[in-house]
């Protein structure tokens, strides 16, 4: 079995992919590896490029999208770390897609869940190119592969079971965002839960976990330390 490997760079947090990578990770190791720069049709927000360091010179002279995207299609299965995000950047692949974040949640709580993070607290055995680094695609993505292999050691799960995982709402502890920002959600929840209903009605690109969780958390305001089925996940 072959899963695909894949992440984004982007010009901001919701649009424009600047960066794209991928490799294939299977029983006898990694293969096809592939990257393109891209240029996104659009300004690098300043705090994309602080964070990729991919400039607007780097992409002016590079295709768009769609004109590469063709020789990552055709995976049965997708992985990424926050497979939200990088599914929501490439609406144009067809298999399933796999989350080692939340299966990271799910199989090792109370930690962080960064990539690095993860790489050095599972002692995770990494080697990206040369003259790369983190939060570039082509150096993410071999974290995310050697995280994948880990969690699969570990919990034994099937690529459908990876696959459930990956699709189940989780329940969020804090908000990354917002006058709140940094704060757990029980918390706010009680203190002012109106304001969790504002973002709720008024912002409509809310991730599937973030809404599920401010749906959550209200409803629970009488009672922050209920127990729920779905445990709050670790920042």
């Amino acid at each position: 079995m072959t899963f695909r490997v894949i992440d984004t760079e982007t010009c901001c947090l919701d649009a424009g992919v600047v960066e794209i990578a991928s490799l294939d990770l299977s029983e006898t190791g990694i293969s096809n590896v592939m990257s393109d720069l891209v240029n996104p049709g659009r300004p690098i927000g300043l705090d994309a490029m602080a964070i990729h360091h991919i400039t607007e010179e780097m992409v002016a002279d590079k295709p768009r999208i769609a004109r590469v995207i063709g020789r990552y299609q055709g995976s049965a299965y997708y992985v990424a770390h926050n497979a939200a995000f990088d599914g929501r950047m490439l609406p144009e692949m067809n298999g399933a897609w796999i989350c080692t974040l939340k299966l990271a949640r799910k199989l090792y709580p109370g930690i962080k869940y960064g990539n690095q993070y993860l790489r050095y607290a599972l002692n995770l055995q990494v080697t990206p190119p040369a003259g790369l680094y983190p939060h570039r695609a082509l150096y993410d993505f071999y974290v995310t592969a050697a995280l994948l292999m880990k969690i699969q050691q570990d919990s034994g799960w099937s690529a459908e079971e990876m696959v459930a995982i990956s699709n189940e709402a989780t329940l969020l502890s804090s908000l990354k965002f917002g006058k709140y920002r940094g704060q757990p959600l029980a918390q706010i929840a009680l203190q002012d839960p109106d304001y969790l209903h504002w973002l709720l009605a008024n912002l409509r690109d809310l991730s599937a976990d973030l809404r599920y969780s401010l749906n959550f958390y209200p409803n629970g305001a009488d009672s922050a330390e209920q127990t729920h089925a779905a445990s709050p996940a670790g920042e």
